[in-house]
């Protein structure tokens, strides 16, 4: 018999996360390694964990995630988005909540491009009259 697996894209700067809920324990593996080794902050642990706490769901569910691109804070970021969409496909009873909470939004803030002319994206030459 198949098992039930729930899926999740989260994207946040230049990291995309493909999230995979699967009913189990509460173990959180990110990219083959324990999420605990992965990232080096508690703070960040708990970023992705937030939409796990507040529809507690906290130790019903595996979270596999394959994440790619940026660095920890915008990788944490995209994970978060994409568990809170993996429950949502789980229970859409579960919506109401999170999106109170803010986390079914993408989070749209992005590094501005450099401007041609300038130093970096506003960063303008610095001036002088002679």
């Amino acid at each position: 018999m198949a098992q039930v697996q729930y899926y999740g894209t989260g994207r946040r700067k230049s990291s995309v996360a493909r999230v995979r809920l699967v009913p189990g324990t509460g173990k959180v593996v990110v990219n083959k390694r324990d999420a605990e080794e992965y990232f080096p902050y508690e703070t960040l642990r708990r970023i992705l964990n937030q939409p796990l706490e507040i529809t507690e769901t906290k130790g019903s569910y595996d979270v596999y995630v394959n994440v790619d691109g940026g660095g920890f804070t915008g990788q944490a970021g995209a994970i978060r988005l994409g568990i809170a969409r993996a429950l949502l496909e789980a229970d859409p009873e579960y919506r109401s909540v999170l999106k109170r909470e803010g986390l079914l939004t993408r989070d749209a803030r992005a590094k501005e491009r450099k401007k041609y002319g300038l130093k970096a994206a506003r960063r303008a030459p610095q001036f002088s009259k002679r």
